[in-house]
């Protein structure tokens, strides 16, 4: 389920908001795909107690090993994702502002937590 939601212009790589998404988390594991795989998401998640489970980028000079049995939960997280563009206005991001996509995206995760659509 959608818990923390960040709005971001198109040309903004997720990545470099993963941290601000992760903070003041109490979580076990941190399942992330292989875009996050950096040193800076990687040392946050361990500094909250969280272990990473984000397969290594295949560039990375020394391969880093993770949970692949683990990591296979990670079809819940595209889950929540296929949830939420289930609203096309959410999925093709009809909106002109941004505070108008972020209250749709919020009233949508509402209606996931409550279970009404």
């Amino acid at each position: 389920m959608p818990v923390r939601v960040i709005v971001t212009e198109g040309t903004t790589a997720d990545c470099t908001k993963a941290e601000k998404l992760i903070a003041g988390f109490d979580a076990d594991y941190l399942l992330e795909d292989r875009g996050y795989d950096s040193n800076e998401i990687i040392d946050s998640a361990n500094e909250l107690g969280m272990k990473s489970v984000i397969p290594p980028k295949k560039n990375r000079k020394v391969l880093r090993e993770y949970e692949r049995n683990l990591y296979k939960l990670r079809h819940l997280v595209e889950n929540a994702f296929l949830d939420l563009k289930e609203w096309r206005g959410i999925a093709t991001r009809y909106t002109k502002r941004a505070s108008s996509y972020l209250a749709a995206v919020q009233i949508r995760c509402i209606c996931l937590w409550s279970k009404i659509i």
